[in-house]
């Protein structure tokens, strides 16, 4: 098996998750923390993230549908699905976040839930090519998970 090839796949990969706003540099800063003595570490952080993310979407779903305009206690989900999605570097499931907030403050039922929606599509997004990527990694073997693409 050639390695190097997975190892620039990954690279490429993970470039291209930057590119396209998936992701923004908190991530990198993430990445910053994964050692030797936890080779797994940031995997193990976007896996904990995507369990969160989704008790805290439901959680929302429910408040919609239990609580119709109740923007106080939307709002206070989405922000702490905000902070989940600022910690790992989400870039893009941060901002429709931020819209869905923004949605909140004015009264806006339809934009919130167009939001909510958005953000879903996001998640799903995010997660497919990060299962992808961490999938390519572990194909590569320990290197690749010291691989960092020149930006």
């Amino acid at each position: 098996m050639d390695y190097s090839n997975l190892r620039r796949q990954a690279a490429s990969m993970k470039k291209g998750l930057f590119d396209q706003g998936l992701l923004d540099e908190q991530f990198r800063q993430v990445e910053d923390l994964q050692d030797e003595a936890s080779p797994n570490f940031v995997e193990e952080v976007v896996v904990v993230f995507f369990k969160d993310s989704c008790r805290l979407i439901s959680n929302l779903e429910q408040a919609l549908e239990k609580y119709p305009r109740d923007f106080n206690r939307w709002d206070a989900y989405m922000q702490q699905l905000k902070g989940s999605c600022s910690s790992i570097g989400a870039s893009r499931m941060k901002n429709e976040c931020m819209l869905f907030r923004d949605n909140c403050g004015k009264g806006n039922v339809e934009g919130c839930m167009g939001c909510l929606q958005k953000l879903k599509r996001e998640h799903a997004i995010l997660r497919q090519k990060l299962e992808s990527y961490f999938q390519l990694l572990r194909q590569a073997g320990p290197a690749g998970a010291a691989t960092r693409p020149v930006m």
